[in-house]
């Protein structure tokens, strides 16, 4: 990719930045709670993502969300529905940090209901990331020919949204009461959030330009910066 000079290339780096920093967030949480709760507690993996909030790495979870949250809110694309799409997103990743998921023992009457707010804040956080992928990172400028990289970039955001939705749709299935009971044992909904979260990584470091970067790009940099959105 062609560097551009000056105040205006700083700000496309800057943006290029910003999405590697949301993907790596992203792509490592998972693994960090993990690993950092068997280091520090023990052997064990919680029930879900959220349930490492009642544990050593609750500092861990609630700051990345926020960090994810503000990332967010700071992201411009093409138009209107990209602003509104990521200060959503970060109304409902704070928010999924603020009320945590109901504990897994003696829940009082008051956790149960921020439990079930954060339920749904969370689908409603995973619905918007599966968005960004699907609708918004496949954007390409009107007035250009898409490159073979940035084709082959929106197959990787197609496949990782809708890796992002199945992982919704089955954490609903294993959260039926039939089908709890048998399969709790083995932490699916840890296991699918994992999926989904690392999906939601993987999209924003290709969009980053991480991986499968343009060979060259021969663009103004007014184009560059309206680029922001590709």
């Amino acid at each position: 990719m062609n560097q551009q000079s000056g105040p205006q290339g700083s700000l496309v780096l800057s943006y290029l930045e910003l999405r590697k920093a949301v993907g790596i967030i992203g792509f490592a949480l998972p693994f960090v709670l993990a690993f950092g709760k068997m280091l520090l507690q023990g052997p064990g993996i919680e029930g879900s993502i959220s349930g490492y909030y009642y544990t050593d790495l609750r500092n861990v979870f609630v700051g990345s969300l926020c960090a994810i949250g503000v990332f967010l809110m700071s992201y411009r694309g093409y138009g209107r529905q990209d602003t509104i799409a990521g200060y959503l997103g970060c109304v409902f990743a704070i928010g999924v940090a603020c009320f945590p998921t109901t504990p897994s023992v003696d829940a009082t009457p008051q956790e149960t209901h921020i439990g079930t707010l954060h339920l749904t804040l969370a689908a409603l956080l995973f619905l918007t990331l599966a968005y960004f992928s699907l609708r918004l990172f496949t954007k390409t400028d009107p007035e250009k020919t898409p490159t073979r990289q940035k084709l082959q970039r929106n197959t990787v955001y197609r496949v990782c949204g809708y890796t992002i939705l199945a992982c919704i749709l089955s954490i609903a299935v294993v959260s039926l009461p039939p089908v709890k009971t048998r399969v709790e044992w083995l932490a699916p909904v840890f296991w699918l959030e994992s999926l989904a979260v690392v999906a939601f990584g993987v999209s924003w470091l290709t969009k980053g330009e991480t991986i499968l970067k343009d060979d060259k790009r021969q663009e103004r940099p007014s184009v560059a910066l309206k680029e922001s959105g590709l």
